[in-house]
């Protein structure tokens, strides 16, 4: 058996068992949905960077490195931005009503906010879209394995998968975040070590920046490959309008966020999440670079990442780097993996079906919602082309369908469920199409999302005004 999946399955197993030592403590519902609301600052954060460090962090922002330069950046760097926001608005105070009514997911928020129609169509909407993120995860494992262990891409979505599947369904949050935090550590020690080794063995910066102007020079793109900007306004608010919102409305980071002690605790965690990703922005693009210089005509521009771990980095390197790309796919899989079966679970089943399913059962249907979601999205993986083609569809739907309804509502009392129903149902679809018409690119600097944001929040805007004026001319009447 290849070295690297032998330790990859030796990692796998300790993963497996942590969470199965962890999951004796889970006896009821909650806590396998928020922790029982025990998290302090340390879990909190560990369990967030986790998440966020994830296919699109490490492997895609490698792959947009590779084809782009320093702009890729803005993959991690927008989600560092959102993180911030999130911290000091939505999170803090969406906690607070979250404990104060005993809430486990961003649906039961919603339906207390405006009715259960709301938390259907939502949950439904993110079902579709959190396949494919889960799906995308999977996908930048099969990356790596195909070029460390020579296995093929069904085989790494398979195994990834199981993984995850394990450790998840046995504990839920609980498990997730102690295991979480083994990986980050892994993660931060394999990522600050493999970056300055990939370049010192590439010959240095210096050498590397030559390599690159030599060959981009011919292909006139030698000045904005080196740029933050490279990418133009339209790619840099791509990345902003794309993931910005949706980090300050992932259902599952607000479900993490709803296991903390306090608001306090929240705050800080949040912002140590957010820094944390605003400073690893910039490895993962330059790994890409460095991939370029090497390997400058790969076939696939997300195998960047592992072509370097398995050909230009020491054996010993390469294998912890390994370990840290695994634990990035697989704990940001995890937070996807709870959005689904959460929604699934509580949203649909309980929220829905049967709002008299006990705790106990609630629990049991939990679990199997969780491998039968795993299950589901092993399958989408091995169908979808690339990681950024999976986050990409994701984070669109995700931004669309919540932002407005999620942190409108929060702040405005006057809209209704009417309003918020009108809104996503019309934007969605919308937006969808938008991004079918014009291939992606919106209408000029304005990517599909952000046009779907903007007509969402017109349409919740102008419905609430008017609902407003009949209720005050109906009130005017009766008197």
């Amino acid at each position: 058996m290849n070295l690297y999946l032998s330790i990859l399955i030796l990692y796998s197993a300790l993963l497996v068992g942590l969470a199965l030592f962890i999951s004796k403590s889970v006896k009821q519902a909650s806590d396998f949905f928020v922790a029982s609301r025990r998290l302090g600052t340390g879990l909190l954060f560990s369990t967030l960077l986790a998440a966020n460090i994830g296919a699109g962090s490490t492997v895609g922002a490698a792959g947009l490195g590779y084809e782009r330069g320093l702009s890729a950046w803005w993959w991690v760097g927008s989600a560092g931005i959102g993180s911030l926001l999130l911290a000091f608005t939505v999170g803090p105070r969406l906690w607070k009503i979250a404990a104060k009514n005993h809430f486990y997911t961003v649906g039961d928020y919603l339906e207390f906010r405006y009715d259960r129609r709301m938390r259907v169509l939502v949950a439904c909407l993110l079902w579709l879209g959190a396949l494919t993120i889960l799906a995308g995860q999977l996908i930048a494992l099969a990356w790596i394995l195909e070029v460390a262990a020579r296995t093929p891409k069904w085989l790494g979505c398979l195994l990834g998968g199981m993984v995850v599947n394990l450790y998840y369904s046995l504990g839920g949050l609980i498990s997730a975040v102690w295991v979480n935090t083994l990986q980050l550590v892994v993660k931060l020690v394999g990522f600050s070590l493999a970056v300055p080794f990939a370049l010192s063995l590439a010959g240095g910066w210096g050498h590397v920046q030559e390599r690159l102007l030599n060959s981009l020079e011919i292909a006139g793109k030698s000045t904005s490959y080196f740029s933050l900007g490279g990418d133009g306004p339209a790619g840099v608010l791509g990345y902003i309008f794309l993931l910005v919102p949706s980090f300050l409305v992932s259902p599952g980071l607000l479900q993490k966020i709803y296991g903390a002690r306090g608001p306090s605790v929240v705050r800080l965690a949040v912002l140590l999440n957010a820094l944390g990703l605003l400073l690893f922005a910039i490895m993962p693009p330059l790994m890409g670079m460095v991939a370029r210089s090497s390997y400058p005509d790969l076939r696939n521009r997300e195998l960047a990442l592992p072509t370097v771990m398995v050909n230009l980095l020491p054996h010993w390197l390469g294998t912890l780097t390994l370990a840290a790309i695994f634990s990035a796919e697989i704990s940001a899989a995890d937070a996807v993996l709870s959005m689904l079966t959460t929604s699934f679970a509580k949203d649909l089943m309980k929220g829905w079906l049967y709002p008299s399913l006990s705790e106990t059962r609630l629990l049991h249907v939990t679990r199997l919602t969780s491998v039968v979601a795993g299950t589901l999205g092993v399958v989408v993986a091995v169908w979808i082309p690339t990681v950024i083609t999976a986050l990409q569809a994701f984070y669109g739907l995700l931004t669309v369908a919540l932002f407005v309804p999620l942190v409108f509502g929060l702040y405005w009392k006057g809209p209704s469920a009417s309003a918020a129903l009108l809104a996503t149902g019309a934007s969605v679809p919308v937006t969808l199409g938008i991004d079918i018409f014009t291939s992606g690119k919106g209408f000029s600097i304005f990517p599909p999302v952000a046009c779907g944001i903007f007509l969402e929040a017109t349409i919740f805007v102008l419905m609430t005004v008017t609902d407003s004026v009949w209720l005050g001319k109906r009130n005017s009447k009766s008197k």
